[in-house]
């Protein structure tokens, strides 16, 4: 692997974690939710973590912004998509605080990465 910009940056390996807890997560769904809403999460957490990667290898700080809103975006994403899984009875609110803390943690430090570009 090689050694870019993105992986000096603490808030892509929280989206890391976040990913991965997102993953196992979402195996418990129902099946019949393979192709709605388990895979809707896990595009949405591939999302934050491409995103992160490829604004911070962006040079404009223009550029720079616009992937990381992006990322921000998709943590939001994912964010609406637990509450509707919490609406189904597919996950309960603080069954995975792990997950939710880097969720938190990965807006948190994307809407600094945002304001100070």
């Amino acid at each position: 692997m090689l050694n870019l910009s993105h992986k000096k940056l603490d808030v892509y390996y929280i989206s890391l974690y976040l990913l991965k807890e997102i993953y196992k997560t979402t195996t418990s769904f129902p099946k019949e939710e393979r192709y709605v809403l388990i895979s809707q999460l896990r595009r949405a957490a591939i999302s934050v973590c491409s995103n992160i990667a490829e604004g911070a290898a962006r040079i404009s700080r223009k550029e720079k912004k616009r992937f990381y809103e992006i990322a921000r975006s998709s943590v939001v994403e994912i964010d609406t998509q637990f509450e509707i899984a919490t609406v189904l009875d597919y996950y309960k609110k603080g069954q995975m605080k792990e997950m939710e803390q880097y969720m938190e943690s990965t807006f948190r430090i994307l809407c600094k990465l945002i304001q100070n570009l």
